[in-house]
């Protein structure tokens, strides 16, 4: 970016909102022109409301501009093949699904009787059908429409091979239970709905869908609220949970064997972040059934580790050495399970302070997972557990401390998170949802240290259950050693060491098991030594 442009950090108290600088920028009566297919019905409320109050307006324009620049040269949209998402990985037929929805719609005040789908991994999960048209996300593009007696999916095509026809024709019904529509004929399908006599149906739609396609729906019409696959989705099924577990054991065995490799070529002055990424995918893809990563690995090595959402390339490729902090966020897609692990190593000797931090790092990471609290408690309440230790010295972290992740969906997903950004559609905990629990501390231009484990939301049986609230806690199923070297014990309670040794107890025996299965004996020799008991 030349001089011409101004950068500004999104979510810093210093950088402004677009509406705000769009207000101070522009003279009052200006007329500001936006793709509506691009701003959710919740931004342009808020964008148009701060606009408004300055004497400007926001005005829906037909065509998108940078289209039109593009043109010819524009490229066709992805179309992947789409893969089934059987009863092996999902643990529900997407018919019980779609019958759970339309009795959600019938209980639902007023009654809806369509719902509009936008969402993609809600797409994706609700018909148990996965793709590739985004990069690292199993999804493909799409809009669904659900009506009491007939589904409506709108997308390419080509993306209809015969598997996928009978995978939508259903079991029991001689007609095509799910009718195919072209994509873009999606505005004009919602606006047909209201032809005619058609005044009192109503259309479920979330308000984080298109301001274009909430507009095409009559006022009277909707019910803006958010689409109960966002929960349902949200809370794993038995097969699912197992799915992830077993997805966590192999991605642990590769990135075993990725650190267990780095501790020998470190040393040798051979490793960049580039070719360490690179070797890191290469270890994950000889795991069962493994599709692609889930993100681009944050490779990060000294003052790069610093930077919280770090992506290396070749210009900014640093060594790795056994002088610097090395922080590796990353990620895979498997068919039964989608993984996000970060942890933080030394090749050399780490100095006082640096273990100092990673071990109060490490001290949140553990509070958070042994967390006890009652049903109905928002993962803002617990964001301070993980932050405790830090606080006690005045250290702290800019980002959020958990968020939601899918079965071989989305490795972010919502509505459960834990920080301490207040969110007025945050919704309780519940067992069977899957968070990260990623506590970090960094210095700017001298490194950056993060510890993130995925956790269960499980029912914990207590002492006494004021109220009959019943009480929830958390299940660690990220099993990567974390490494001793970087720790000071002295620092930890005994509660503390105590959950560590049982945690690399825990890898040790179960992912020794896995590495022991597929031959990776030096992997394994690694695994035993990097969890030996400490304290």
């Amino acid at each position: 970016m030349d001089s011409n442009w101004t950068l500004m950090k999104h979510g810093l108290a210093e950088t402004p909102s677009q509406e705000e600088w769009l207000s101070k920028t522009l003279p009052s009566g200006s007329r500001v022109g936006v793709d509506p297919y691009l701003f959710s019905y919740d931004m342009w409320k808020i964008c148009n409301k701060g606009l408004k109050s300055s004497g400007n307006l926001l005005i829906p324009v037909s065509g998108n501009l940078v289209d039109s620049v593009w043109g010819e040269d524009r490229p066709a949209p992805p179309c992947s093949q789409l893969m089934i998402q059987g009863l092996k990985y999902s643990g529900l037929e997407w018919e019980k699904k779609i019958e759970s929805l339309r009795m959600r719609m019938s209980n639902n005040v007023p009654k809806a009787d369509y719902m509009v789908v936008t969402a993609l991994d809600e797409i994706a999960w609700v018909l148990n059908l996965r793709g590739a048209d985004i990069t690292y996300n199993p999804v493909f593009f799409a809009y669904l429409v659900i009506c009491m007696d007939s589904i409506h999916l709108f997308m390419d095509d080509e993306k209809l091979t015969d598997d996928i026809k009978r995978h939508l024709d259903g079991k029991a019904s001689a007609e095509p239970v799910v009718v195919m529509h072209p994509y873009e004929d999606m505005q004009g399908f919602l606006s047909s709905l209201y032809n005619g006599d058609s005044g009192t149906l109503k259309t479920w739609i979330s308000t984080s869908s298109s301001y274009a396609l909430i507009n095409t729906i009559p006022k009277r019409a909707r019910i803006l609220k958010s689409c109960p696959i966002t929960e349902s989705k949200s809370v794993k099924n038995a097969v699912e949970i197992e799915g992830m577990r077993n997805a966590h054991i192999r991605d642990a065995a590769a990135l075993c064997q990725y650190f267990c490799w780095l501790e020998e070529e470190v040393p040798k002055g051979n490793v960049t972040e580039v070719s360490g990424a690179t070797r890191l995918e290469k270890f994950r893809s000889e795991q069962d059934d493994f599709v692609s990563l889930s993100f681009s690995a944050i490779s990060s090595s000294g003052p790069h580790a610093a930077v919280i959402h770090y992506s290396p390339s070749p210009e900014t490729d640093l060594p790795i050495t056994t002088q610097d902090i090395y922080l590796c966020d990353s990620g895979g897609q498997y068919r039964d399970g989608t993984t996000d692990v970060t942890r933080t190593m030394h090749f050399g000797t780490p100095s006082q302070h640096q273990k100092e931090c990673l071990t109060r790092v490490l001290k949140g990471v553990i509070s958070l997972a042994t967390a006890v609290f009652p049903n109905g408690t928002k993962g803002t309440r617990l964001d301070s557990f993980a932050r405790r230790a830090l606080w006690d010295v005045g250290l702290d972290y800019l980002h959020g401390t958990g968020h939601g992740i899918g079965s071989f969906l989305n490795v972010h997903e919502g509505p459960q998170k834990v920080t301490f950004r207040v969110d007025p559609k945050e919704t309780p905990l519940q067992a069977g949802q899957l968070i990260s629990d990623e506590p970090g501390y960094y210095e700017d231009g001298q490194f950056g240290m993060r510890i993130e484990n995925i956790i269960l939301v499980k029912p914990i049986k207590t002492e006494y259950n004021f109220c009959d609230k019943g009480y929830l806690t958390f299940e660690t199923i990220t099993l990567v050693p974390i490494q001793t070297k970087l720790i000071d014990p002295s620092l930890m309670t005994a509660k503390e060491i105590e959950w560590l040794n049982e945690y690399h107890g825990q890898c040790r025996d179960i992912v020794g098991a896995e590495l022991e299965r597929q031959g990776r004996h030096k992997t394994l020799a690694w695994l035993i030594r990097e969890t030996e008991p400490i304290g």
